[in-house]
């Protein structure tokens, strides 16, 4: 079995332009994201996905190597499809550009096992939410599974809604997904539907029209950056852990 990681990065990016290339302590963010991928077991090859000569560049610099996709990728699906393309592989495990501080074990955990590559098949990691401040963080996806462990719902906002109890845990979007070729191809070649254009979260594209996703849960302790705010709480924790000797470079 043959399995690739991408790394999705685009300048562009309308909250935080140019974020995969923020400098945290000597190193662009995508290299940080492609340091914990590259050394996740069972990872053959892994790639940063991008559409900005600036970005490859970047990548060139510090020996990641860089796939460059087309400028018209609206999302992060299109281009992961597009990838699939062009390098063949049993499955995609996508790790987005905006997770430095994710574990290889985070990946390893979205790795399939005993699924046919020939099938459809969306895996999805999440982590238990613990900042209580992240609840009410649109950028921090929040999801409702069975007791299956598949998706039933996805928001920004916080759900479920504590109506009937209050001993419960919230669950949070990680930023590691697993895909097979045909699961890709089914993205891209679907348009956006109703709650995906409400939302805004492409796993959408698959729940509205019938497939299922699978959400593993994992022992995460990732921040994703979405605002400067963020970045510099990474940069804190990993200056921290550079300067206690519990992360070397």
């Amino acid at each position: 079995m043959k399995v690739i990681g991408i790394i999705p990065s685009r300048y562009a990016s309308t909250r935080f332009p140019g974020k995969g290339l923020a400098d945290i302590c000597g190193k662009p963010m995508i290299w940080w994201v492609y340091r914990s991928l590259k050394n996740a077991k069972g990872i053959d090859e892994a790639y940063v996905a991008t559409d900005d000569q600036r970005i490859v560049d970047v990548c060139n610099r510090e020996n990641i190597p860089a796939v460059m996709t087309s400028t018209d990728c609206a999302t992060h699906l299109e281009r992961l499809y597009e990838v699939s393309t062009k390098i063949e592989a049993d499955f995609y495990i996508n790790v987005n550009g905006d997770e430095p501080l994710i574990e290889s074990s985070a990946i390893e955990a979205l790795i399939p096992e005993q699924v046919n590559p020939d099938d459809s098949y969306f895996a999805n990691g999440m982590m238990l939410l613990r900042d209580p401040i992240d609840a009410y963080d649109t950028s921090k996806i929040k999801i409702v599974t069975d007791m299956f462990g598949y998706g039933m719902y996805m928001s920004r906002t916080p759900i479920p809604f504590p109506k009937g109890r209050s001993d419960f845990e919230l669950k949070k979007f990680v930023g590691v997904q697993a895909f097979s070729q045909k699961a890709l191809q089914f993205a891209a070649r679907t348009k956006r539907g109703y709650l995906e254009s409400i939302e805004d979260i492409d796993e959408f594209r698959f729940l509205e029209n019938g497939h299922k996703v699978k959400f593993i849960l994992t022992e995460a302790t990732t921040l994703s950056v979405d605002t400067q705010k963020d970045l510099e709480k990474v940069r804190s924790i990993i200056q921290n852990k550079l300067d206690s000797g519990a992360l070397v470079l």
